[in-house]
């Protein structure tokens, strides 16, 4: 049988670890060659890379900031000159740096806005010039390319103390709706994961202790904290022509967050 994503590219940012080397090892299972785009820890990166081609997959390793404009354009030409195109774009990467408002520095706030939302631009806007130079390549796809903004439950839900983030996840919920818009009539699909608490080392201080988790609990009417696996699973659907007429949605996997679990008991 078939595997759902064979012959196509991806490259997932922020992959060294977390949530996007669940998503790159989960999209190269399903038969897509991954690049994995990295900002600091070579060695995790490549233990991803490892991983997957240990697996009979292909995968390679490139370092980037993504807020950075020269070295994103730098990484979809090293990409296709690797790959010949890219058909998948996860924009995972990610930050916080949390304060309290009235103490935040202009530093904290353009350092988290300039990954967690210019990166996304950039990626994007470089992914989008490939997709349309290519068109759709029907053996490969439907779609003639594919985008999977990583957001969070907080484009939604209020986060005291993340301003900067929260902020970040409203402007990446309004970027993917507005690019999904204007490129629908070229078959583009653009589209975000919104995951709640996921076991990764960005929130490893919510879910370390049994203090900790119990709490956290208390948040998720499921009553278990998300794996990367959960969100790769997800990833790899919205990057399969199993979901070709779902354009600008975010998908939520947050074992109910968004459900208002503290009305369960009728508040």
């Amino acid at each position: 049988m078939k595997r759902k994503l064979e012959g196509q590219i991806a490259l997932v940012t922020g992959a060294s670890s977390g949530i996007g080397a669940g998503v790159a090892k989960a999209l190269a299972a399903e038969g897509a060659a991954v690049v994995i785009n990295y900002s600091s820890n070579p060695d995790k990166a490549e233990l991803v890379v490892n991983e997957i081609k240990q697996k009979g997959g292909d995968a390679f390793a490139f370092k980037a900031d993504v807020s950075n404009e020269q070295e994103v354009v730098d990484m979809f030409q090293q990409t296709i000159q690797h790959f010949g195109t890219v058909d998948i774009l996860v924009n995972n990467a990610g930050l916080q740096q949390d304060s309290k408002f009235h103490e935040m520095t202009v530093a904290q706030w353009n350092r988290v806005l300039g990954i967690n939302l210019t990166g996304q631009f950039l990626c994007a806007r470089e992914a989008i010039k490939e997709f349309l130079r290519r068109g759709i390549v029907p053996d490969k796809s439907k779609s003639a390319g594919k985008i999977i903004c990583m957001s969070s439950v907080h484009e939604v839900i209020p986060w005291a103390g993340h301003a900067n983030y929260s902020a970040s996840k409203g402007g990446v919920m309004m970027l993917m709706k507005t690019i999904a818009q204007e490129y629908a009539p070229m078959k583009i699909r653009v589209n975000s994961i919104g995951p709640g608490a996921i076991r990764t080392p960005i929130n490893h201080a919510a879910w370390q202790t049994p203090e900790a988790y119990t709490g956290l609990l208390k948040l998720i009417p499921a009553k278990r904290i998300g794996e990367a696996e959960d969100i790769g699973g997800a990833a790899v659907w919205l990057s399969s022509d199993d979901s070709e007429y779902v354009n600008g949605i975010t998908l939520f996997v947050d074992g109910g967050m968004l459900l208002y679990p503290g009305f369960e008991d009728n508040g």
